[in-house]
């Protein structure tokens, strides 16, 4: 009997033009922490969640390419608030009942990253 392989997590990787700058940054506005890494890669994480940042000069060659991630919660209120209180966003981002049955906001990290922390409505 053969049996299904099973996921174990999915880890986004994100574009940064300066790696010390934007785990200052994701510490300061988003609540992840600096884990593991250098200035070249480095993991944060949040509870059980975790994302990782990796540095490209920004160029023609290395180019840093904004990514969009969507974070799926339980409460989207309790976000809100503490995203308000960080600074990160202000009150009205927050979008409720979308056209596609969600609770949302979103931001932008230092390198145009689109981060969404979703509610399915």
């Amino acid at each position: 009997m053969t049996q299904t392989p099973s996921p174990l997590q999915i880890i986004p990787v994100l574009s940064s033009a300066d790696i010390k700058r934007d785990v200052a940054w994701y510490e300061k506005f988003t609540g992840f922490k600096y884990v593991f890494g250098d200035n070249g890669y480095v993991g944060l994480q949040r509870d059980h969640l975790e994302i990782h940042l990796q540095f490209h000069h920004d160029n023609e060659h290395d180019p840093v390419t904004p990514s969009v991630i969507k974070i799926f919660v339980s409460d989207i209120h309790q976000y809100v608030d503490e995203f308000v209180k960080l600074g990160t966003i202000k009150k009205d981002k927050l979008r409720m009942n979308t056209p596609w049955g969600t609770h949302e906001f979103g931001f932008y990290d230092l390198n145009r990253n689109a981060i969404f922390i979703v509610q399915d409505a």
